[in-house]
């Protein structure tokens, strides 16, 4: 069995977040800088430039916001658009198998939902460490639960 992490917890993919928003600054700081350097632009073309950098960069950062945050009353899952709050006895399984792009959670009511906060993507083994520790945590809370 994993070692159980301290709670609360937080698990989020580091490096993938630090690529995509530096992408996402960057890619805002380049366009703007272009926008503001062309000459025959007009100003709602310059501005549409600046819309469109901003719209790169907000995309982004949606998908850098994504995290599984583990508390002593549940789980908190933190998708691209979408935020669901669990009960420790709602998660059945923690699953991340081999070629699975993030974990998944097995729910009690048959469903599964996925975490994408711990995905293998650049940092393999640290989502490797997550999902077991993860796992060690609910299988402590739910064991802990029972009657």
């Amino acid at each position: 069995m994993s070692e159980i992490p301290t709670l609360p917890v937080t698990f989020r993919p580091g490096r993938t977040r630090a690529v995509l928003l530096t992408a996402g600054v960057a890619i805002f700081v380049v366009i703007t800088a272009v926008a503001a350097l062309l000459e025959k632009l007009g100003p709602g073309e310059r501005l549409s430039f600046v819309f469109t950098a901003a719209l790169i960069a907000g995309v982004l950062a949606l998908l850098a916001r994504v995290k599984v945050v583990a508390d002593e009353s549940g789980v908190t899952v933190v998708n691209i658009v979408s935020k669901r709050r669990l009960d420790w006895a709602e998660i059945i399984q923690v699953n991340l198998r081999p070629g699975d792009p993030w974990v998944f959670l097995n729910l009690s009511d048959g469903t599964s939902l996925p975490a994408l906060g711990i995905q293998p993507g650049i940092a393999k083994q640290r989502a490797i460490a997550d999902a077991r520790a993860l796992r060690a945590l609910v299988e402590a809370r739910t064991t802990r639960d029972l009657p």
